[in-house]
Formats: C-alpha cells, structure tokens, sequence
C-alpha cells in the first residue's frame, strides 16, 4: 500500500527554520517525481517546490525561492524541504505528493505556523 508521511512541521518564529520530511513505501520511490503543497485557509493547495527522479532538477514556487530546497535520499525514500527565513505568509498545511508514472499519491499533511 503507497504511503507518504510527513514529519517535522510545528509552530516557528518569522525568520525561523524548519525542515520537512516526507517517508514513502509502497512504491518504487526513486522512479517517482516528489513535491511539496502547501494550503492555507481558505485557499487552494499551491506547489511549493519539486524534484525529478535523479534529484538534479528542482522547481520552486516565486514567493519560496531563494528560501526552500527541496532534496530527495533515494536510499532513505525520503523527500525533504528544508524552509529558511520564514515568514507569517508560508504558515500552512504543507502535503507531500509523489509521481510515478500512472500513480498520484499524498501524505496526511503537516501543519507549519509562522508566528511570533
């Protein structure tokens, strides 16, 4: 059964740092593309950033980059967002989601308040 949990989310100072982990199994995890959402209250669920299957190519929403680095151990099946500077803006609920080829999969989510 595909599985996705993510771990590491709580509540931050703005300026603060935290890291998101995202454990899969049930899947081939290096065969898959991974990303993070983010959703807010009240609005809809938004890319953050994303990463192919070698790890060598990355994207980011324009209002993370330069802030968030996505990376991926595939010998851990494990996908990271590593989230510096952050502001009030970036508090969410943040998904992980995973790609293979046919398949669309997500975690339960973890939540992310930026608040001093």
């Amino acid at each position: 059964q595909p599985q996705l949990v993510e771990s590491g989310g709580g509540l931050v100072q703005p300026g603060g740092s935290l890291r998101l982990s995202c454990a899969a199994s049930g899947f081939t995890f290096s065969m898959a593309a991974m990303s993070w959402y983010r959703q807010a209250p009240g609005k809809e669920r938004d890319l953050v950033a994303g990463i192919n299957i070698g790890g060598r190519t990355t994207n980011y929403a324009y209002s993370v980059k330069g802030r968030f680095t996505i990376s991926r151990d595939n010998a851990k099946n494990t996908v990271y967002l590593q989230m510096n500077s952050l502001k009030s803006e970036d508090t969410a609920v943040y998904y992980c989601n995973a790609r293979p080829t046919g398949f669309d999969y997500w975690g339960q989510g973890t939540q992310v308040t930026v608040s001093s």
